[in-house]
């Protein structure tokens, strides 16, 4: 078994950082030669602790973006434009990729259309919820759908 040290996220095994034992072969021919480990050190230790302070900076910097996207994102409502028929039905339904379009649209930034959630399906012009999961966070959307002239 060899003692390795983790610079990037393996799914299974651990994130950057921790100090793993795996096979000798797989830390050999997999994880060191592609980057995902380095082999373990006395003189490791420290670069262990700095890898650690790097990853939580980082996530610090990731969740206080997040809560920003989602205060600017629950602030104003996203309008989207769908063309429709009488009495206000739309042709087709809003899809996940037009609300995520109207998001940058907006100006707000970038959202995952992957990430974006309808309640029920939307097939009238009128408004509407939606959530968008950032991270860990979720917010709450009002979309404004309006027919497209």
């Amino acid at each position: 078994m060899s003692k390795i040290i983790l610079t990037n996220e393996v799914s299974g095994l651990g994130s950057a950082g921790d100090v793993v034992e795996v096979k000798n072969g797989y830390a050999r021919n997999y994880l060191i030669p592609n980057g995902y480990a380095v082999t373990w050190s006395k003189g490791g230790e420290r670069q262990v602790e700095q890898i650690k302070a790097a990853r939580e900076s980082r996530h610090l910097a990731d969740v206080e973006a997040a809560q920003q996207l989602k205060a600017k994102l629950e602030e104003n409502p996203i309008k989207i434009s769908m063309k429709s028929g009488k009495e206000g039905r739309l042709f087709g339904a809003v899809k996940h990729a037009d609300v995520a379009n109207a998001i940058v649209a907006s100006g707000i930034g970038e959202v995952d259309k992957r990430k974006i959630e309808f309640s029920a399906a939307i097939k009238n012009l009128g408004d509407h919820e939606a959530t968008v999961r950032i991270g860990e966070l979720t917010a709450n959307l009002k979309l404004q759908v309006v027919d497209a002239k």
